[in-house]
């Protein structure tokens, strides 16, 4: 007999689902989850018993969530909550009250309710030729049946990619959502990646039809074409094609493909589907092998749309329409969440920035658009706070003044806030009316009361900074297994570094927590994807016998329910001695305490000592993304006041300045004195001719480190670090 220990406010969850292994309801921490030998030992913990056994109990609550579904009793349910099939069906984790019961649809069913609730409300809008062009849902919706029945045309076969490679616009999101109408699977593709990672995603999903923005991307599919048997046809949406090709369309020729395609036939297909069925494949990045086609079911989608908008109270169309920027890429599940799915369920306006966005543009966008909500990932926020403190720079002594004390008194004032206070200081209202009210309308976020950061971890410098200017950003937590978003932050529910509480109808788990409460972050919920695409062992891996996701990230939560995340297992460096040291922690520490530092990698797995590289921060070309070698106006500040006069990073590394290396040795020695043990310190580092970037491999599409790259790339400067005579380009803090 197999049982387990469940918080009471969560014994209503449906026995359809396999039983988590435990759970522990300690009142102030909600439904933060540790493991089952900590809940036996917890004396205050209230159990209830649940039997996992085939009861009568159990056979009801299927049938009537089956009944749910939309099964006929003639077919044998799903009795897997995972599949690696392209047609499979899993068992819904449906809750028996509350969000989670909330009864499914399809992605059709969404629509459907969009444009019944929201019909002549604006959807999306886009700037051609100067002017915003704008589609209501009515014409989206439209748009999106078109699309759908000249994918049919195109010869489109169920559960088949149709592969999307280019820049937001509203024929991604119009392609996207007649794909799924046709039957097919959404699959987006990196703008940014290569012909021959372009080939691995489109075989990989069976795709039948590619649409791609412009030429560029063209080429790249043209070059792989040979080696792809399902592809029956290529779309172009950005520009004008400029050759004629055998089952090459422009975007008008495809639209009108469908027109002698009779409704009867793609009513036929939208009544087949399923909630239980896959529509969407995210990839992932890669950062650790070969990209995993992420399979996320009907319900995925349209569930997790309406949990985290209620979680982050979103307004509906009806009460105050909501205005999003779309600009991230679509091909990552934070993108596609919030800009597709979250607006339809919404009825919010969405603007879509310029494909020069995140070179320059996109702070032009939003002060025209000025939205209700932004997400952003690190990158972006760390960005505009380069830009914000070089211009801050250039102000007259007055006004460099007032500024610092007005982020004195916001991020004293926020902190305290966070921390239960409620009174509004008089000169925080000074403040606001002199600095932060401006500092908002300069940067198009005047109108934002949800900005948001999430993808990556972002660290606490940049968090303060925009703090101090009474701008909060919040951050999210989830990954693309978990159809996006699995905590929240809220502006009543807010702690530093914390990326927040989990969203109603989740739940987590701290797998096999140490002394300090850290272990894996495990999740469930009707979030939790179908499976990886063609990789049984894979899905296995991610999804236990009990059916948590298990997410490969460490973290604890606080008493008050809050979750922190402390790094990855893959990350893990293992020392020759065998301590395990989270490397994220020491690297955002040392960027923290050196201004100039762009990126720090920590490297000494199976070694004696940790050593790091780094990075500094330089201007970035605009048109190609390749670091420079000229310092940024930030970092040539910094120089100066330590008495340097170097602007560039070769003449930094080539005179190995020693104002500045002194200053990098003073951070990291201050870094070291709170290292927890001799073990955590750093004792050699050594500075890179290069920072990292997208062009240079050494981050992926959402900036993330790809640390075994990276490890390759400098494997030389690595090796160097554990030979016994320091070199001329390295700093040995042993001596």
């Amino acid at each position: 007999m197999h049982w387990t220990m469940l918080c009471e406010s969560d014994a209503r969850m449906a026995l359809t689902e396999p039983v988590p292994t435990a759970y522990l309801n300690v009142d102030a921490q909600e439904n933060c989850k540790v493991s089952l030998d900590d809940a036996l030992v917890n004396s205050s913990a209230r159990v209830v018993e649940v039997y996992n056994t085939e009861t009568v109990e159990d056979t009801k609550t299927e049938g009537s969530q089956m009944d749910k579904l939309g099964f006929k009793s003639s077919s044998p349910p799903p009795s897997s909550v995972w599949t690696t099939q392209r047609d499979g069906e899993v068992r819904l984790r449906m809750d028996e009250q509350g969000i989670g019961s909330e009864a499914p649809k399809t992605v059709h069913d969404l629509f459907q309710e969009a444009t019944s609730k929201y019909g002549d409300y604006y959807a999306l809008a886009s700037k051609k030729g100067g002017q915003w062009i704008k589609l209501t849902y009515n014409m989206y919706y439209d748009e999106c049946c078109k699309a759908a029945k000249s994918f049919l045309k195109l010869g489109l076969e169920r559960f088949h990619g149709v592969c999307l490679l280019g820049f937001n616009s509203p024929e991604w999101f119009i392609a996207d959502i007649g794909a799924i109408f046709a039957g097919g699977l959404a699959v987006g593709i990196y703008t940014t990646n290569s012909p021959e990672a372009c080939h691995y995603v489109a075989e990989n999903s069976s795709a039948n039809i590619v649409v791609v923005e412009n030429h560029k991307q063209l080429q790249k599919i043209l070059e792989v074409q040979h080696k792809l048997p399902h592809l029956k046809a290529i779309v172009q949406y950005g520009e004008e094609l400029r050759e004629k090709r055998p089952n090459l369309y422009s975007w008008r020729e495809f639209m009108d493909l469908g027109k002698d395609v009779p409704d009867t036939q793609l009513r036929e297909i939208i009544d087949s589907l399923k909630p239980n069925q896959c529509c969407t494949l995210i990839y992932t990045s890669g950062t650790t092998g070969q990209p995993k086609g992420v399979m996320l079911s009907h319900d995925n989608l349209t569930w997790t749309s309406l949990a985290a908008g209620r979680s982050i109270k979103l307004a509906e169309a009806t009460e105050k329409q909501e205005l999003v920027v779309s600009y991230l890429p679509l091909s990552h599940v934070a993108a596609q969440m919030t800009d597709i799915w979250l607006s339809v369920t919404f009825g919010a306006q969405v603007f879509f920035a310029q494909p020069d966005a995140l070179k320059g543009t996109l702070v032009d966008t939003l002060r025209e658009v000025r939205p209700t909500a932004f997400l952003g990932v690190p990158r972006v926020w760390e960005k505009m706070e380069e830009r914000m403190k070089s211009v801050g720079a250039k102000s007259s002594m007055l006004k460099r003044k007032v500024a610092s004390w007005a982020k004195e008194v916001g991020l004293q004032t926020n902190l305290k806030w966070m921390n239960g206070y409620s009174e509004v200081p008089v000169n925080f209202r000074l403040a606001r009316h002199l600095v932060y009210k401006k500092v908002r309308k300069a940067i198009g976020l005047d109108r934002c009361t949800r900005c948001y950061s999430g993808a990556a971890p972002i660290t606490r410098e940049t968090l303060e900074f925009f703090l101090s200017l009474n701008i909060p950003v919040y951050e999210l937590y989830g990954m693309s297994e978990s159809s996006g978003p699995h905590t929240v932050s809220l502006p009543h529910a807010f702690k530093f570094t914390s990326c927040g509480k989990e969203m109603t109808g989740c739940r987590t788990l701290i797998h096999k927590p140490d002394e300090d409460g850290n272990g894996e972050i495990c999740f469930s919920g009707r979030h939790i994807f179908m499976g990886y695409l063609n990789m049984e062992e894979k899905t296995k891996e991610a999804i236990d016998e009990d059916g948590w996701l298990h997410s490969g990230d460490l973290g604890k939560c606080d008493k008050d329910g809050f979750l922190y995340i402390t790094g990855r297992i893959k990350e893990l460096i293992i020392t020759a001695g065998g301590e395990n040291i989270p490397p994220v922690p020491i690297e955002d520490a040392v960027k923290e305490a050196i201004p100039i530092i762009s990126n720090a990698m920590l490297v000494g797995d199976k070694a004696k000592f940790l050593a790091m590289l780094l990075t500094l921060k330089c201007n970035i070309d605009v048109e190609s993304g390749e670091p420079g070698d000229d310092l940024t106006p930030e970092a040539i500040e910094f120089c100066q006041k330590l008495g340097s006069k170097a602007t560039k990073v070769s003449e930094i590394i080539s005179s190995k300045d020693k104002a500045i290396y002194a200053a990098i040795q003073k951070g990291i020695s201050a870094v070291n004195e709170r290292a927890v043990s001799n073990a955590q310190k750093v004792q050699k580092w050594v500075i890179l001719e290069k920072d990292f970037s997208l062009f240079g491999g050494e981050l992926g599409p959402t900036m993330k480190l790809k640390r075994p790259v990276v490890a390759q790339k400098y494997k030389d400067q690595i090796d160097q670090f554990y030979m016994d005579t320091p070199t001329t380009t390295e700093n040995d803090l042993r001596r």
